[in-house]
């Protein structure tokens, strides 16, 4: 028997957005569990909840104001092993569903998702301990082929990564191209080449991916 039907099941729901929250407590109503709820608006309150309460399933936002969950996976899963995380977003699934399962996440739903797949991703959760979408198990046979799935600055070559790392450490266009001794024009070209190749529109995304991937 799966340890998560012997007992009340606690869930963290971790979203800046109490609408949200109060949304998955509907849909863990219309399952039927016998459950427990505790909420977290925060990075800093989901380590707290985890720390301080026995959680058997968190379904965690990816970003919150205070950072995002990425950052804090894999001292979840350091605090409690067992526990099992979905991510349940509006980011987009075909970019980042995979960086999430690597760092931890048992689970990656988006939620622009019906409320029935809702249903069967937290069951499947519960039940299987991980809940793999049709995109994510696409991404996953491609990652296997294709390490640019996995890491996607790898798509760079080494002068856009030089230029990218340099706009993450707060360069403009100006100091870019007066370091680099070319024209500010060609600094400018090759971020807009970098921008289109992460599938990303501003420095903030850049910056998020250089600190998951360097």
């Amino acid at each position: 028997m799966n340890e998560l039907d012997k007992k009340s099941i606690n869930f963290l729901l971790a979203d800046d957005h109490s609408l949200i929250r109060q949304g998955i407590v509907f849909v863990l109503e219309e399952i039927g569990f016998d459950y427990e709820v505790f909420h977290a608006s925060n990075l800093q309150q989901t380590l707290e909840a985890v720390k301080n309460h026995s959680i058997d399933i968190a379904v965690i936002d990816a970003h919150f104001p205070d950072g995002n969950s990425l950052t804090i996976l894999s001292e979840i899963k350091e605090i409690r092993p067992e526990i099992k995380i979905l991510i349940f977003t509006g980011i987009d699934e075909n970019i980042h569903s995979l960086k999430y399962i690597n760092a931890g996440a048992n689970g990656f739903l988006s939620k622009m998702n019906e409320e029935d797949e809702i249903e069967q991703a937290i069951l499947k959760i519960k039940n299987d301990g991980e809940y793999i979408s049709p995109v994510t198990q696409a991404l996953l046979m491609n990652s296997l082929h294709n390490g640019k799935q996995i890491d996607p600055l790898s798509s760079l070559t080494e002068r856009e990564l030089q230029i990218a790392r340099m706009y993450a450490e707060g360069y403009g266009n100006l100091e870019i191209a007066g370091k680099l001794d070319v024209k500010q024009n060609t600094v400018s070209t090759v971020k807009k080449r970098i921008f289109n190749k992460l599938k990303i529109e501003n420095i903030v995304e850049l910056i998020e991916l250089i600190k998951n991937y360097s």
